[in-house]
């Protein structure tokens, strides 16, 4: 969680970009109807109203609940629908059965943001330092949901034969932008990675620790959608010298051809419905499988996490292409380092030299989860701008691909 310290002059700014991120998440799910928000397309997934409830029910849990003597709960059956995976808050309701969930609606839903919001800005003012932290934490969590509202009910409209628009791309124009090809060397010997002390970051970012990095470089642009399209034709897919055994495994049992969404037609579907390919962006909806096939196929590899991060340790990471309002998103051409797709790289989500979680539920929020997940840099189409960060570790299992990831290549010189 957070290790922020908050002097009480900051309480109107956090109250700021409170109202702010819970208002954005009420705009992602102003286009759907109550049966949108209420599908889920596979079990890793969530329905949209439940990402709703969710994100409130965090803050009604940690902060109010816990900060606010005299709050009381909107309806005490919620806990149990609600609840994501904190063991020490009780049971709940299974989360591959999240999408059988009709009741409550919609409109009672927002009904119950609206009555956590009204409890936070009364009892803002007069929180303790320990409750504007888990507030800061909540603001994050929640942007980590707006990104998972938008990848959820694109692969829930996916499934629908009618292909149904979340809305309008704003960018869906085709591009014949030329990458550079370039690549960038890395540093070598001991670098520090993590995140610093002081501001916000996740448990799982601390502590700052050294690293050694052997002699290495990183592509200056991601894999783009015309390079995938050369490995297919080169028999990506079907050659298994190209994959790791697990990964060789899922593409025969999935019968894994193409990035999730591509069509044989040059099409893709996306927040705006099917549009064509734009072979010039780069790359996305590819699990970690793929791209380390990619990369093999390629004569690279994948970079690790502590390369990735102190290649990108100077850029800016509120630039690029990230989510700014309200609207259906899609990788474009020409980004820079942060934006468009996370970045794959070949690092086991892990904790760090030193790493304690937290005490408390919030104690489960990462560290229980290292294991059997590797670890993404960077940020998405889908990111809230100002979410991320050089030292921000995403991650996910490696058959993974429902989210806007991608890949940047690596090798040793």
């Amino acid at each position: 969680m957070a290790t922020r310290r908050h002097p009480l002059d900051a309480a109107p700014a956090l109250a700021e970009r409170l109202a702010r991120t819970r208002r954005l998440t009420l705009d992602l799910a102003a286009p759907l109807s109550d049966a949108d928000a209420t599908i889920q397309p596979f079990p890793d997934a969530s329905p949209a109203k439940w990402h709703l409830a969710h994100t409130s029910w965090f803050f009604e849990a940690f902060v109010l609940r816990d900060h606010t003597p005299d709050y009381r709960r909107f309806d005490e059956g919620w806990s149990y629908l609600f609840n994501s995976y904190y063991e020490s808050e009780g049971p709940r309701h299974a989360r591959p059965r999240r999408g059988m969930l009709s009741r409550p609606s919609l409109d009672e839903v927002r009904a119950y943001r609206a009555h956590v919001d009204e409890a936070l800005a009364r009892a803002l003012p007069n929180l303790p330092s320990a409750a504007l932290e888990l507030i800061e934490l909540g603001i994050n969590h929640e942007q980590q949901h707006q990104e998972l509202l938008l990848t959820d009910i694109l692969a829930a409209f996916a499934e629908n034969p009618l292909e149904p628009a979340y809305s309008p791309l704003r960018h869906c124009e085709r591009s014949e932008a030329i990458q550079s090809g370039g690549w960038s060397k890395g540093r070598e010997g001991i670098v520090e990675i993590g995140a610093p002390d002081g501001g916000f970051a996740f448990d799982s970012e601390r502590p700052r620790h050294r690293v050694f990095l052997s002699r290495h470089e990183l592509a200056s642009d991601r894999v783009t959608n015309g390079e995938w399209r050369a490995f297919i034709e080169d028999g990506g897919y079907r050659t298994a010298a190209l994959w790791l055994s697990d990964g060789w495994g899922w593409v025969e049992r999935e019968h894994i051809s193409a990035p999730l969404y591509w069509r044989e037609d040059g099409t893709e579907f996306t927040l705006g419905g099917r549009h064509e390919i734009d072979w010039a962006a780069p790359v996305a909806h590819v699990s970690q499988f793929e791209a380390d096939a990619f990369a093999r196929w390629a004569g690279a590899r994948l970079p690790t996490e502590a390369e990735w991060e102190d290649f990108a340790a100077s850029a800016d990471p509120t630039a690029g292409n990230q989510l700014d309002g309200a609207a259906a998103v899609v990788p474009r051409p020409g980004g820079g380092i942060f934006g468009d797709v996370w970045e794959w790289t070949q690092s086991a989500f892990s904790p760090y030299p030193g790493f304690a979680a937290p005490e408390g539920a919030v104690g489960e929020y990462n560290g229980k989860f290292m294991s059997g997940q590797l670890v993404l840099k960077g940020a998405s189409c889908a990111t809230p701008r100002g979410h991320s960060r050089a030292s921000y570790r995403n991650f996910f299992p490696p058959h993974a691909r429902w989210q806007f990831t991608g890949l940047r290549l690596a090798r040793d010189c």
